[in-house]
């Protein structure tokens, strides 16, 4: 059996479809039809208009009859009879304020935990490229596994570690937790 030879087998012609939109008829009962429709309606609104024409009431001028009234004058300001005024002025108001307690708290944040210390390490020097102290801590677990942690910390109000947590977010370094300081 010979091979096919696809390359010079023609191609099938497809048809076009007809893109000829036939013309509609025009009706001269329909075009004649419409043209009086016109015709009337603009005849009816200019008949309306026609009729209403000086058909509003004109406007009665109001008499007026009342006779204008005489402001009196504005009686004269009061004499102030209160003595606690003057009194006011003269003291002195004290208030005792508290001293703010200084808070004993601290705060630490720990940012990863790993198995190795080698992914620990490197997520330290990035955080230290940004200006943070880091620190990796190495925890024995409850089955006897070795954790290395890095923490950052400690911090004395919680606002300075949420300030660097925001910092190392904004660094692409998320997952980072606030926690007391537990020694």
């Amino acid at each position: 059996m010979a091979p096919r030879d696809y390359k010079n087998r023609g191609r099938a012609q497809a048809k076009k479809p007809n893109t000829k939109k036939p013309e509609p008829k025009k009706s001269s009962a329909k075009l004649i039809f419409v043209l009086i429709l016109t015709v009337a309606l603009v005849g009816g609104f200019a008949y309306l208009l026609w009729s209403i024409n000086g058909a509003a009431p004109e406007p009665v001028e109001s008499i007026k009859t009342e006779k204008p009234k005489v402001q009196k004058p504005l009686p004269k300001k009061p004499v102030e009879q209160w003595q606690y005024i003057e009194e006011l002025k003269e003291k002195e108001v004290k208030v005792d304020v508290p001293e703010k307690a200084i808070s004993t708290k601290q705060y630490q944040m720990q940012c990863a935990s790993f198995r190795q210390a080698q992914p620990a390490d490197a997520l330290r020097a990035r955080v230290i490229f940004l200006g943070i102290n880091a620190q990796v801590k190495v925890t024995d677990s409850s089955n006897g596994k070795k954790w290395h942690r890095v923490v950052l910390g400690p911090y004395k109000t919680k606002r300075d570690a949420e300030r660097d947590k925001h910092r190392l977010q904004d660094n692409k370094i998320n997952g980072c937790k606030i926690w007391l300081w537990n020694w």
